[in-house]
């Protein structure tokens, strides 16, 4: 009877130890989160606030300005086919790219061109900067990430027509999408998973902060050039990442530079305060495991091949196009809606914050699904109702709910995309995802400004196009506490 008694219990625990998820090397090593992982975060996460000062310039560098053709003192905003020599009304900008280059009537749609030039530079960015920093490491591509952005950033501010000026944005903006997508997965890497989502999340906030800062910029500095080059002269600071920033241990191991790694390793757990012998055993262990480790390869095509991954990869994707369009397109509309334009930017970018945070306890609690069907309702219905609006108040007010429910959304895709996708097309399926955001903030500038000409158009489609995403939820399953898929048919299943 004891004898069978022992077998049961052993092959009880057997089979728990089995179900139990197996413990990450470097996890083990240094800890899921600790002081070490902290500092990194802490200066990774300032890398956002240019990365937000970049992105969001546009709605201070070409502003709403009121303009007439020749000596006129009445600014009535009108064309003049033979008008050659335009003026305009500097009360609140003494000089914007719209008034120096004269971007009214036949050229209006120059300065419309000139942020989908720069939300593709972000595109090219994040594709060819996540390439190096698969070769080359997370760090080096990062630090020339930043030194691009420095150096595109200042001389930007010295153009001397809307050509040079739209060139040097597009380099910028591929520094710009370059720090992001090497912070990002530096980050995630030092990271344990039971934190991992958390973090995620609260990784946009500097977005958020960064934000919420530009209106002050813009407030002081109202000459395009002199805030142009404020938010890009910061960036300077993070020259000294060159020593501060350690390259990615994960990276190092995959890469055969298993010794570099254990150095950084017992580095962060003597920081973390946990022991560092059998750091290089375990490494050594892992490395082993990994060249016996054969991989499926995949495709981008392979995302379609099955018809559930099918529908679940068109329905991520969109959501990811619906985030990019309505997240900037609403922004720059806030940007352009009467009254102070300070205090309208800086309302909208506030709500932000609350926002991302909720997001954390909406994941945890309701679930992917449910957090990105009522985030979009929200902000779909909110813009819809701008049409029934006719106060600027108003217009600012449910612009503003708009973007609160896009925050939830933004932070919910990252995650529903990184759990949904199987791990051999992961990586492939995250990016064509951030792809399609950058197509719907290329596109969100020219959908924006119709508002001068029809009026009720812009809400329209930041009120449609969420509640089509809405809908395409259906298909999509929670996967909120589930195993990541590993493989195709784990994807489909």
């Amino acid at each position: 009877m004891n004898e069978k008694t022992t077998m049961l219990e052993t092959e009880t625990k057997d089979v728990e130890n089995a179900q139990k998820p197996a413990v990450d090397p470097l996890t083990k090593a240094i800890g899921a989160i600790g002081k070490w992982q902290i500092w990194i975060c802490f200066i990774v996460f300032l890398v956002k606030f240019p990365v937000a000062w970049h992105q969001m310039s546009i709605i201070f560098l070409a502003p709403p300005m009121n303009f007439t053709c020749g000596t006129s003192d009445v600014f009535d905003n009108q064309c003049h086919g033979n008008c050659s020599d335009y003026k305009f009304d500097h009360s609140v900008f003494k000089e914007t790219i719209v008034s120096q280059w004269d971007l009214v009537c036949d050229r209006h749609w120059m300065k419309n061109l000139t942020q989908t030039i720069f939300m593709l530079g972000i595109l090219v960015g994040n594709m060819m900067f996540g390439h190096l920093s698969d070769r080359f490491g997370r760090r080096l591509p990062f630090l020339s990430a930043v030194f691009l952005q420095l150096i595109a950033g200042v001389t930007t501010a010295y153009s001397v027509n809307w050509y040079m000026f739209t060139t040097l944005r597009f380099l910028l903006a591929v520094a710009t999408g370059g720090t992001m997508v090497t912070s990002f997965v530096l980050t995630m890497e030092l990271i344990g998973t039971k934190y991992r989502d958390t973090v995620g999340i609260l990784y946009q906030i500097p977005f958020n902060l960064g934000h919420l800062t530009l209106p002050v910029f813009g407030y002081f500095l109202r000459s395009w050039d002199k805030f142009q080059l404020a938010i890009s002269l910061p960036s300077i600071l993070f020259l000294s990442y060159y020593y501060l920033l350690p390259e990615s241990p994960r990276w190092m191991i995959t890469a055969g530079r298993s010794e570099q790694a254990v150095k950084i390793l017992k580095k962060a757990a003597l920081m973390n305060g946990r022991p560092t012998e059998g750091i290089s055993s375990s490494i050594q262990k892992l490395v082993v495991e990994m060249n016996w480790q054969t991989h499926e390869r995949a495709s981008v095509l392979d995302l379609f091949r099955t018809p559930k991954l099918r529908v679940r990869t068109i329905a991520i994707c969109f959501n990811w196009f619906v985030c990019g369009f309505c997240f900037f397109g609403v922004s720059q509309y806030i940007g352009h809606v009467s009254g102070n334009i300070f205090s309208n930017v800086a309302i909208s970018a506030a709500i932000l914050v609350p926002g991302t945070v909720i997001s954390i306890y909406a994941n945890q609690f309701l679930g992917r699904k449910v957090t990105l069907i009522s985030s979009n309702c929200l902000t779909g219905l909110s813009c819809l109702l701008i049409i029934f609006v006719q106060s600027s108040v108003g217009h600012l007010t449910l612009g503003c709910v708009g973007l609160f429910g896009m925050s939830i959304s933004f932070a919910t895709v990252y995650l529903y995309a990184g759990e949904l996708f199987p791990t051999v097309v992961r990586n492939t399926g995250v990016g064509l995802s951030s792809t399609l955001a950058r197509v719907g903030s290329m596109v969100a500038p020219f959908v924006a400004t119709l508002g001068h000409n029809i009026p009720w158009l812009p809400p329209i489609m930041f009120g449609c196009v969420p509640l089509v995403g809405s809908c395409l939820c259906i298909f999509l399953p929670d996967t909120r506490g589930k195993k990541l898929p590993d493989t195709l048919e784990e994807g489909e299943a």
